[in-house]
């Protein structure tokens, strides 16, 4: 598995500004990641570029930097607030001395500590082993050489090879346990589709306060907490709303700016059940400064797993850090389009409640309604048994 920044570990972050984002909302972001993996940010380094550098992402002033950083703060691990080639590691470790992880290793340790269930184990596993089949060079360049010596002549491959042989047998046998619990998924859908009963799923930015809806609408107990990705494993509920009208409301795992592609493809299986819902909750942290860029960057992840063309609600959350009321937006057609809330508080949960009953009623009397027309049609074999008669 891969490896984990153990509790209080001293690291540095490193920030670049390539002139496209707000850098101060990207290293807050940064710093919420490492301290969820439990590593302790001693040093921040920061600087502009024009680009990334082919070999060290940074530049060598910037690595030199980077070095005395480390040498000061007695750390022994850097992060990168970006994507890392494998050779762009290799070579930053070479030079610093130290271990040097990218975003997409931070998030997976994340994911790794967070996940409880043996679904969310197997998709955190695949998707580490997917990042690290292409890193497993890191540290053992011994096993270059073909095998020899006693009790080690083999088939005529080298160590690493074999390596990878082996990781190829483990990701196989990973993706074949994820197809089945998949299959399962599916069952159970179809399953609550033929109930009439609406679907809902929450999602949004990490840290929006998704499960803190779920829990003040369903009093289910959900682990919340004020860190990014809290939940991994999806939990689902049945919730009554009154008048013989119910929806099963499911809370999801967070979306974040750029999502390693290795966790969407681990998570077809969880994802696909925000594809196949009927409502999007969209929780949103309506208190940040850069909501509208994540409400975009949750569009874009709805987008990649089939799941954009789904209705949304929007759940503007966090009031109680606004000031605003709580309230119900519509729409020219008097359609529903947001309802601000403060799940903490508990101010605009009711509204929430009322909004999904409405949604809920509406698709309730559209299915009665497809049921009664399919009903009323004239069976085809009555017709042509009468034509026959003529």
């Amino acid at each position: 598995m891969f490896e984990r920044p153990a509790a209080g570990e001293r690291a540095v972050i490193v920030q670049l500004d390539f002139g496209v984002a707000d850098i101060s909302e990207q290293l807050a972001e940064v710093r919420l990641l490492a301290a969820s993996a439990g590593a302790l940010v001693c040093a921040e380094v920061y600087g502009k570029r024009h680009g990334p550098d082919a070999a060290t992402y940074a530049g060598k002033g910037k690595v030199q930097e980077i070095g005395a950083e480390l040498a000061a703060q007695g750390a022994d691990l850097v992060i990168f607030n970006h994507a890392l080639s494998p050779g762009q590691e290799r070579n930053l470790e070479r030079v610093l001395q130290c271990r040097v992880i990218d975003r997409t290793s931070l998030i997976l340790d994340i994911f790794a500590q967070r996940a409880q269930s043996s679904e969310g184990k197997l998709q955190v596993e695949l998707a580490q082993l997917d990042h690290m089949a292409t890193r497993l060079v890191r540290g053992w360049t011994h096993l270059e050489r073909q095998k020899g010596g006693i009790g080690l002549r083999g088939p005529g491959e080298t160590q690493l090879e074999t390596d990878r042989r082996l990781l190829g047998k483990r990701v196989k046998l990973l993706k074949a346990r994820l197809v089945r619990l998949e299959r399962q998924r599916g069952v159970q859908r179809k399953a609550r589709g033929r109930a009439e009963v609406l679907n809902v799923s929450l999602v949004g930015y990490t840290n929006a306060g998704k499960s803190t809806v779920f829990n003040g609408l369903t009093h289910a107990g959900a682990y919340a907490a004020d860190q990014l990705f809290a939940t991994l494993d999806t939990t689902s509920r049945k919730l009554w709303l009154g008048e013989g009208c119910s929806i099963v409301l499911s809370d999801t795992v967070g979306f974040i700016r750029d999502l390693p592609h290795a966790l969407v493809a681990a998570f077809h299986a969880t994802l696909e059940a925000t594809a196949q819902a009927d409502l999007l909750l969209h929780v949103v942290d309506s208190a940040s400064p850069a909501r509208e860029d994540q409400i975009a960057e949750v569009d874009k992840v709805l987008a990649e797993i089939g799941a954009i063309e789904v209705p949304q609600l929007l759940v503007l959350n966090k009031l109680d850090l606004t000031g605003l009321p709580a309230a119900v937006e519509r729409d020219e057609y008097d359609r529903i389009t947001a309802v601000r809330v403060s799940a903490k508080c508990g101010d605009g949960l009711p509204l929430l409640r009322d909004a999904l009953t409405e949604m809920a009623q509406e698709k309730l009397h559209n299915a009665r309604g497809r049921r009664l027309a399919d009903n009323a049609l004239p069976n085809p074999d009555t017709v042509l048994e009468s034509d026959s008669s003529l």
